[in-house]
């Protein structure tokens, strides 16, 4: 029979938010076309974490540990999940779109000779088969893919597809040997770098991007307090990353990061496309530009015509007294 993989990402030996997303989804289309959904985890020590995906219906959890896998090895990992989508029969491969899942999925996709279908906001089943929604003309317009080769891999864009969770389902934990050797490890990550204190744009609920609008990097702090009012992640536009402000690793759009938030607050943010690519699919958009005519808001559900120096310091306090409450 037929098998739906789900690759379900961790860090440091915890299953991030998206592996339960890939997990639950692919535990949904199991359901709609009759298969059967496993998952898979890639590291070392990360069995004690696999039986947490029985509580969004995995019933059957594998897992390749090897302490050389402690670390992201682009390699190792594509190897490891090709050879367990044969082994195990599966011919549907899910994956979320992070940075690891953007990387992964078209190496796996070229070793099983499979169509890929990136980014994905939205999969349903018709008559069978999946059609996958994804962006297109950077996020002018969506299209619906069906792919039609043997094996099909979809990555799902992270805090799109929400994990359902399900009850009386015990995940059953089978080793997987990864049998990969040092040829395996060409490549691999030698350090990752996290600020304790710092929030990804790409995990959090909430993001509130700066832009032009904000005048200059010594007012970037009216985001940054915002954001910290609301237990959210700072992010920039692309304008101000160039320009020097602020790191890349804080830019969102189509050369930086996709974000899908709850809430999205865009301050001093015109809108450019290259923008909206990046964050058009969050749950809530929020803008602030003293422009009324800023593209930005032909795409956000509120918006406030104003200067954000002007506006960010109320709005600030006035979300602190609403949270206190």
């Amino acid at each position: 029979m037929s098998k739906i993989l789900a690759f379900v990402e961790s860090r440091d030996n915890r299953i991030k938010n998206s592996g339960f997303e890939t997990a639950s989804t692919a535990v949904k289309l199991a359901a709609e076309l009759g298969l059967e959904a496993e998952a898979i985890l890639i590291g070392n020590a990360v069995a004690n974490t696999a039986a947490e995906l029985g509580a969004y219906g995995i019933k059957k959890v594998l897992i390749a540990e090897d302490p050389k896998l402690e670390k992201y090895s682009t390699t190792a990992y594509s190897k490891i999940l090709a050879e367990a989508a044969k082994a195990s029969g599966a011919d549907i491969i899910i994956l979320s779109a992070t940075a690891m899942g953007k990387d992964l999925s078209p190496r796996v996709s070229a070793k099983l000779e499979a169509g890929l279908v990136a980014d994905c906001t939205e999969i349903k089943t018709e008559g069978g088969n999946i059609i996958a929604t994804r962006p297109v003309y950077a996020g002018k317009a969506l299209i619906d893919v069906k792919v039609t080769s043997p094996v099909k891999i979809f990555s799902l864009r992270p805090n799109v597809f929400k994990p359902v969770a399900v009850d009386g389902v015990s995940a059953e934990i089978e080793q997987h040997n990864p049998g990969i050797t040092d040829s395996d490890l060409n490549v691999k990550v030698k350090d990752v770098i996290v600020s304790d204190e710092k929030l990804d744009v790409t995990e959090a609920n909430v993001v509130v991007s700066g832009g032009r609008g904000l005048k200059g990097p010594e007012n970037f702090y009216l985001v940054e307090d915002l954001a910290k009012v609301l237990g959210g992640a700072a992010g920039a536009s692309r304008a101000i990353v160039d320009a020097g402000w602020r790191p890349h690793s804080d830019q969102v759009g189509q050369t930086g990061k996709t974000v899908s938030p709850s809430l999205y607050i865009a301050v001093g943010i015109s809108g450019a496309i290259q923008h909206l690519a990046g964050m058009s699919s969050s749950k809530c958009i929020v803008a602030i530009n003293k422009d009324k005519d800023a593209p930005i808001f032909q795409i956000a559900d509120y918006g406030i015509v104003a200067d954000a120096l002007e506006i960010m310091p109320a709005l600030t306090e006035e979300f602190k007294k609403v949270l206190s409450n």
